[in-house]
């Protein structure tokens, strides 16, 4: 690195005992202490300014937000609970003098057609060839295919396609 003899500012000459990456290399001690707000503070404002631009270009860049738009009658997203449903069976069957008949809640959002297994219940796998070509690893009820593979083949023997257990 650049070692100066004399001082850029008084012309004082300059003897360190140790030059360090932090020191200055055009200023004697004296003339140091007068210039090191400005040392100091111009990279730092340069760094403020350019990181300043630089956000302000990235939100001028960013595509604005679709408007927000409330609508009645559409459908709702979040699932009733089901002991709701159950509640207002309930209030039927008292309001017309029956007992109300229990609705079966088989699924995780208590849907009816995800019936649970019978334990005696034969499971197989679905069989029919995938895009990869192997066999379809689907569990379903019964020597059939899966909702994919529907009205295709099974590559298997009938045997082969039990799930053991």
């Amino acid at each position: 690195m650049y070692r100066p003899s004399f001082c850029c500012e008084c012309g004082e000459r300059v003897a360190r005992a140790r030059w360090r990456a932090w020191t200055s290399r055009r200023f004697c001690p004296s003339c140091d202490r007068r210039f090191r707000r400005k040392r100091v503070l111009t990279p730092l404002a340069l760094a403020a300014a350019l990181s300043g631009t630089g956000f302000l270009l990235g939100r001028a860049g960013r595509p604005s937000a679709p408007p927000l738009s409330v609508e009645r009658g559409t459908l709702n997203t979040v699932p009733p609970p089901a002991g709701g449903v159950q509640q207002r069976a309930d209030d039927r069957g008292r309001r017309e003098g029956t007992s109300p008949k229990p609705e079966p809640a088989y699924g995780p959002d208590g849907t009816a057609n995800e019936r649970p297994t019978d334990p005696a219940e034969v499971v197989y796998i679905c069989g029919a060839r995938t895009k990869k070509g192997t066999p379809c690893q689907r569990r379903v009820r019964g020597p059939f295919r899966c909702w994919q593979h529907r009205g295709m083949p099974a590559m298997l023997p009938p045997s082969k396609l039990v799930v053991p257990g």
